[in-house]
């Protein structure tokens, strides 16, 4: 049976959203977050994880047991591949990644959306999953439809060519936008410039960029108090979060605490 897109009703009702993200290939990760029942969605961050297609289809499984939307973060080289088997596995949400001018956005579109006379994309009966087997033609084309598009801008030549890209991104369908300080910064010859104020103005500037084209600003944050500036910039949707920092963290915190104290004897 093909899931509902929850993630793609949170949208539609005209909802604030929330994800967090997860690196480790382990379905187990991707089960824990839907039991919370708190986020719209997960995001298998595969741009710095290892995937393949068994590894798709156990992390939709897992997700499936709470209904709980995931959406995969891919690297560009060989996104047409992976994209296509994500969605074929039961993932509802691509985050397409190096987004440097229009026709970018093109491959993209045609990459997730249907191989139809009215909206021309290349993807056609993709479906792998046994479960997934059973499905109604017309069902399968709503589903396909229905999958969160989104993608990055975190180039310098993506910055300088922002209005066009935005303009295609309206034009195809684009639901979110996420701005990349990190790349950003390495494009810029300054990998520390993420970190430095005088990025600050150029991420507000892609932020209102995204509000004036209608296409919605997606940020990442590590902490919920960052929440707040994005909120007062137009943003409503969010991804907090990464399992191994989450998880070294937390570790470094009992570590200390019971180090002092058995230090202490």
């Amino acid at each position: 049976m093909i899931m509902s897109n929850t993630f793609r009703k949170a949208l539609e009702a005209g909802k604030s959203t929330i994800g967090t993200h997860f690196l480790f290939s382990d379905p187990d990760v991707a089960e824990l977050i839907g039991d919370t029942g708190l986020f719209d969605y997960a995001e298998f961050s595969a741009e710095y994880s290892i995937l393949d297609m068994r590894l798709l289809y156990h992390l939709a499984r897992a997700a499936q047991c709470s209904n709980l939307t995931l959406m995969i973060k891919l690297d560009q080289e060989g996104q047409g591949f992976w994209g296509q088997a994500a969605l074929g596995a039961g993932f509802k949400s691509i985050l397409f990644t190096d987004i440097r001018s229009a026709s970018d956005i093109d491959t993209c579109h045609d990459i997730i959306r249907p191989d139809t006379p009215n909206v021309g994309g290349r993807m056609g009966l993709k479906l792998r999953r046994p479960a997934l087997s059973t499905y109604a033609p017309e069902t399968y084309l709503e589903d396909l439809n229905s999958i969160v598009f989104c993608l990055m801008l975190e180039k310098q030549i993506a910055v300088e060519n922002i209005d066009e890209i935005l303009s295609r991104a309206k034009e195809k369908g684009v639901d979110m936008v996420q701005w990349g300080p990190a790349d950003y910064s390495i494009t810029r010859g300054r990998p520390n410039m993420m970190f430095q104020e005088d990025i600050i103005p150029i991420e507000e500037m892609v932020i209102q960029k995204c509000v004036e084209y209608d296409v919605a600003p997606r940020i990442e944050i590590g902490e919920v108090e960052k929440a707040k500036r994005y909120i007062d910039l137009g943003v409503r949707h969010f991804c907090i979060g990464w399992d191994r920092f989450i998880l070294q963290a937390g570790l470094k915190n009992l570590g200390e605490g019971l180090r002092r104290l058995t230090d202490a004897i």
